[in-house]
């Protein structure tokens, strides 16, 4: 029963689903409109990466305080690492301390637990807990900005470029709004963003026992249905600009809008990206990592001869309300012989969309699979005689 070569089993399935548009480099084009006032705009489909909409998406433009989304990430990437804890108390500098523009007036020498400075920027945009973060990070704010560039590299951030952790004023500084939805996307993978960014308002207590009153920037938490997260940011140069991301059953949206000309732009703008979003699309899971994706499949050598696989990871197709395409999917599976350990990689599934490869996921057993000894194998001809 020995076999030399590598089995392959191609299994093509037809999925009804629902997309009208033609992808190019995972874009859809369309010859809708959405009404937004701004110098960019981007609309894009969190689980695929799908763009909606956009306007100007990879043009660069300052972007005012969305650049502490970048402070942000660093400060959950440092507590994921174990360098930082929400508990670790920091010492704040005059430096830190006299910040200007947005703030919450913190102390200078004094301690501050690392979540009430990161509630701070999080919600109030506050510049002075912004740096903060920075110097107990690097050591310096300066050191940090390297950190942040190395970091918007590693995440394919090409169109920008980052002079300060807080927003303020820089002619250097820039980014735009493809790169932004890419730093929120990270974000919001951390449980404890969301349960910050979804308070309207709370209070930071000062060591002094002064307390200062700490509102969310962001009104679309509290405005709009299902918006759970995001970064607002406006001067003079980058206009009022927002990163904001919703989400309904299983369909999130990022939307982005740059250089609107008031506040409610910014806010109208957002919403009618979201609202275009949720009223043309839909994702449906095409693949249940719960559930047997092949049944039934045979093992050389196994007391059971036979195994049902599994996908690594579910997978949700994006779709267009309303209209009918089929999504193709292939399964390309090993030998599969026995001893095997549960979890396993025995092969991969592919998934197309019109002739484009969308993604690949790997095929797992859930079982361990025992060699069939000799007296198994004996008995298993007689009960076959």
């Amino acid at each position: 029963m020995k076999k030399s070569c590598f089995i392959i089993f191609s299994i093509l399935l037809l999925i009804t689903s629902t997309i009208c548009s033609v992808f190019t480099n995972n874009k859809i084009v369309y010859a809708d409109d959405v009404p937004v006032d701004a110098k960019a705009c981007l609309l894009v489909d969190y689980n695929t990466d799908t763009v909606l909409f956009e306007n100007n998406q990879n043009a660069r433009f300052p972007i005012a305080s969305m650049v502490k989304l970048m402070t942000i990430l660093l400060t959950y990437e440092e507590i994921e690492a174990g360098n930082l804890t929400l508990d670790t108390m920091i010492t704040t500098s005059e430096n830190a301390s006299g910040m200007g523009g947005s703030q919450v007036f913190i102390d200078p020498y004094v301690e501050y637990k690392t979540e009430d400075l990161l509630r701070s920027v999080i919600m109030a945009s506050a510049n002075d807990a912004s740096v903060a973060l920075a110097e107990q990070i690097s050591g310096s704010e300066e050191v940090f900005v390297s950190k942040m560039n190395k970091r918007a590299k590693e995440l394919g951030m090409n169109n920008t470029v980052y002079v300060n952790c807080t927003g303020l004023p820089a002619p250097e500084q820039y980014s735009c709004a493809s790169d932004c939805a890419k730093i929120l996307k990270k974000i919001i993978s951390f449980e404890h963003y969301h349960t910050i960014s979804t308070t309207w308002m709370d209070t930071l207590t000062h060591p002094s026992g002064r307390t200062t009153e700490l509102v969310n920037t962001n009104k679309l938490v509290r405005y709009y249905k299902g918006c759970d997260s995001g970064k607002t940011g406006s001067t003079n140069e980058a206009g009022y600009c927002l990163t904001a991301s919703a989400i309904r059953g299983d369909f999130r949206l990022i939307a982005v809008v740059i250089g609107a000309k008031t506040s409610q732009d910014r806010f109208s703008g957002v919403s009618n990206l979201f609202n275009y979003g949720f009223a043309n699309f839909e994702n449906k899971m095409l693949i249940d990592s719960e559930l047997p994706i092949l049944k039934g499949v045979q093992v050389i050598k196994s007391k059971t001869n036979i195994v049902d696989l599994y996908a690594k990871e579910s997978y949700f197709g994006l779709c267009k309300k309303g209209d009918n395409s089929g999504y193709s999917i292939e399964y390309n599976i090993n030998e599969i012989k026995a001893p095997l350990k549960s979890n396993s990689v025995v092969g991969f599934l592919t998934i197309t969309k019109n002739g484009q490869v969308i993604k690949n996921i790997e095929l797992i057993t859930k079982q361990d699979l025992e060699v069939i000894s000799y007296f198994d194998g004996i008995k298993k001809i007689a009960n076959e005689w």
